[in-house]
């Protein structure tokens, strides 16, 4: 064990942990860039005992991560919506020109901020650092877009929980989820939320074709706000595109048996997947159609301006 000089806090290094050079994956934790091979884990971190953290994955184009700016300002709402400080915006700015600088070809860029080193138990301890780790790794937003195939899951989010709409480190759902989608040999799995409305993907927000326009579910039915469906809804009002978050309750879980029944009109949005269409759902082959072809159009044109919209 070593202990860092900064904060105090004791680490474990170990060997082969997937910050080898050859994983294309650059690390900064504590203040600084690991060495390829090492890592630097606290066991007792809360983040690590019972998921008391937040995070951000942003996409990187050109060597700089997109939309930095609002992943930040997602970043501190979520922080705050845990009861945690907020995180230092200055040093995660740092750290993250640090690994995109050695890691100039990455795609991915990944911020974690916990609530630092705590009992084994739910409870934290007062005035303990925070612990921030930034990575870069490839894949993301300078890959091709690659349109999706997606599966209805048989559970639910919970619209009401206290961590509703925050993107937390607590994601074992979103595993099960997906697991279960890749077994299907689908990529994402949809949810609905506790009063039969349809929410969101495991790491997506989806937008669905309702008669002449695309709908993307409120954030009250527990969704995550999610970067690029911000930004999909903001373009496409600029472009006069029939796009629209829909009124509560406006889009039942039901309205993905329409999208099966005429085999069209479905698309996925998320900060590395980017704006795609669903090609498939629950092994049923669906068109793309022309709005949603529009819709994804509009958002690589619009991304492709702006860095940091």
């Amino acid at each position: 064990m070593s202990r860092n000089a900064q904060n105090g806090r004791r680490v474990v290094a170990e060997k082969g942990s997937g910050t080898q050079q050859g994983d294309g994956l650059v690390v900064w934790a504590d203040g600084r860039l690991l060495a390829p091979g090492e890592r630097v884990l606290s066991p007792v971190d809360h983040g690590v005992t019972v998921g008391d953290g937040v995070f951000e994955t942003c996409g990187v184009v050109d060597g700089h991560a997109f939309a930095l700016t609002r992943h930040l300002h997602r970043l501190r709402v979520s922080a705050r919506g845990l009861g945690l400080e907020d995180p230092d915006e200055d040093l995660v700015r740092t750290a993250v020109s640090a690994v995109l600088e050695r890691a100039p070809g990455a795609g991915r860029l990944r911020i974690t901020v916990t609530a630092g080193l705590g009992p084994l138990g739910s409870g934290r301890t007062p005035g303990e650092p925070q612990t921030v780790v930034v990575v870069a790794g490839p894949g993301g937003a300078t890959a091709q877009p690659t349109p999706a195939r997606a599966v209805r899951a048989p559970w639910v989010r919970n619209e009401r929980s206290a961590v509703a709409g925050l993107k937390t480190t607590s994601y074992a759902e979103n595993v099960v989820a997906l697991a279960r989608a890749t077994a299907q040999g689908a990529d994402e799995a949809l949810l609905a939320n506790t009063v039969g409305g349809l929410c969101e993907g495991t790491g997506s927000n989806v937008f669905v074709e309702v008669g002449d326009e695309m709908l993307t579910p409120a954030l009250s039915s527990g969704c995550l706000a999610g970067i690029t469906r911000a930004l999909v809804l903001e373009w496409a009002a600029d472009a006069d595109l029939p796009v629209r978050e829909a009124a509560p309750g406006e889009l039942p879980w039901s309205v993905l048996e329409d999208v099966v029944a005429r085999g069209s009109g479905l698309a996925l949005t998320g900060s590395v997947r980017t704006a795609v269409p669903v090609v498939a759902l629950d092994g049923v082959a669906l068109e793309v159609s022309p709005l949603t072809q529009q819709v994804v159009d509009l958002y690589a044109a619009r991304a492709a301006d702006d860095v940091d919209p």
